[in-house]
């Protein structure tokens, strides 16, 4: 399936507390599994999903470098956090906490990657909004170097690791 063409709209669809969004894809990121709280979150049939890359959901206000950070952490066979603003179908978005680990065979091979997603904590959302802003924004203008520049010369700046940041804005949420 061709990812569908949808004009993003200011309408927030927000996670309720308690609820985890499962996906799993295959090494190339192609949807192998969703559960019915992803589905209904991103506004697709499971036939919409199955079979389609991920990135389906991907919102325009996501700097593109994340998930290349992303995709070099998994790839390694680390586990990745982060907090990701999704396109819904309709147009919506929805805020998410993620946790990515990959999945290995009997010998250690990396065979695909399983998400779980909760709510985002709000005051991490309201951090990291301007700084995603600010990368977006340097993408355009310089591609996915000056973005990652951003990140970077922030995390320096605060003098934390990527991780260390993202687990610290989420707190016990």
């Amino acid at each position: 399936m061709k990812k569908p063409h949808t004009t993003p709209t200011n309408v927030e669809t927000l996670l309720k507390q308690g609820d985890f969004i499962v996906s799993k894809t295959n090494t190339k990121g192609i949807i192998t599994y969703c559960n019915r709280i992803f589905m209904n979150m991103a506004g697709y049939d499971e036939d919409e999903l199955i079979g389609v890359n991920h990135n389906i959901i991907r919102h325009p206000d996501m700097p593109r470098v994340a998930f290349k950070l992303l995709w070099d952490t998994v790839q390694k066979g680390e586990e990745f956090f982060a907090f990701v603003k999704n396109l819904r179908k309709d147009g919506g978005f929805y805020w998410v906490f993620t946790h990515i680990v990959a999945d290995f065979d009997s010998n250690g091979n990396i065979v695909g990657y399983t998400s779980v997603r909760r709510i985002a904590n709000r005051n991490a959302i309201e951090a990291v909004t301007p700084l995603y802003a600010q990368m977006v924004q340097a993408e355009r203008s310089g591609g996915m170097e000056a973005s990652g520049k951003i990140l970077f010369d922030f995390l320096d700046s605060n003098n934390i690791e990527y991780t260390q940041l993202i687990l610290s804005l989420q707190g016990g949420n």
